[in-house]
């Protein structure tokens, strides 16, 4: 469905992010990157909803393509179109317009009412609680809430492919994991295909497909999720287990250094 070919991305003309990035994502199914702040992985999904351009970053090398079709260069209006939608980490609602309000800006390229009416009833139907909420200032609704809401504006466009930013990023537990079992729900039910950026590395790889980890910019490591949950280096680095299955302390933790295998 979406395939990144050897991307590399620049910043300014100066500072090179991304260094030949290659990512798969297969049709109908969950595809997570993992990587500590600052690993490339939300560069990743601005080149491909081509949000980037507005950022001064610019694709220098390899390529992106949706079904086949060559998405560098295009504004992002044009990817939408074609198909995208990202869910930006930090959630990113009109705060000054209503959850109903929100929704409907998420299908302006719907073709006419009726289109956006069916969408509209398709995110409360998966999200109920917005419906409860559909007459109030999004500013005011918690932060589960406000994450339904940018994840139901994206639904809105009737998207191919949704690449989600850190859904978990500042939620307890337990929304977490009520909004990770609605993504699997949509993925399910509508046919949808969802490209996740995480730090969560329980959650991502306990709903994902496949995987990928990126380090400093490169793709150091992937394959099917149930192996890297598996796999020493993750356990490690990214569950924070080690060889017998014990919690280490985060200040063990935060002393790590990723061998020079993923690098090599």
């Amino acid at each position: 469905m979406l395939s990144l070919n050897n991307v590399e991305v620049v910043y300014d003309r100066v500072i090179l992010v991304l260094k030949g990035v290659s990512v798969e994502v297969r049709e109908g199914a969950i595809t997570t990157i993992l990587g500590a702040n600052g690993a490339g992985k939300t560069t990743t999904l601005k080149a491909i909803s081509g949000v980037l351009y507005s950022e001064r970053g610019e694709i220098t090398k390899g390529s992106i393509e949706l079904a086949g079709q060559r998405l560098n260069g295009q504004r992002a209006s044009d990817v939408t179109r074609l198909g995208i939608a990202q869910v930006f980490e930090g959630r990113r609602v009109f705060e000054h317009l209503t959850t109903e309000e929100n929704l409907i800006a998420g299908g302006h390229i719907q073709p006419d009412i009726k289109s956006i009416r069916q969408g509209i009833d398709m995110v409360y139907s998966y999200f109920p609680r917005l419906k409860e909420r559909r007459g109030q200032q999004s500013g005011y609704l918690s932060g589960g809430e406000q994450q339904m809401l940018a994840i139901g504006r994206a639904l809105m466009s009737k998207p191919k492919v949704v690449l989600l930013d850190e859904p978990s990023l500042g939620l307890a537990p337990m929304l977490v994991e009520e909004i990770f079992a609605i993504v699997q729900r949509l993925v399910k039910q509508e046919k949808l295909t969802v490209l996740l950026v995480e730090q969560n590395a329980t959650m991502a790889l306990g709903i994902a497909d496949h995987g990928y980890v990126m380090e400093n910019g490169r793709v150091v490591l992937e394959g099917d999720a149930e192996k890297l949950r598996t796999n020493s280096d993750i356990k490690e680095f990214y569950l924070g287990l080690n060889e017998v299955g014990a919690r280490k302390s985060y200040r063990d933790v935060k002393h790590y250094r990723r061998r020079k295998r993923w690098l090599s």
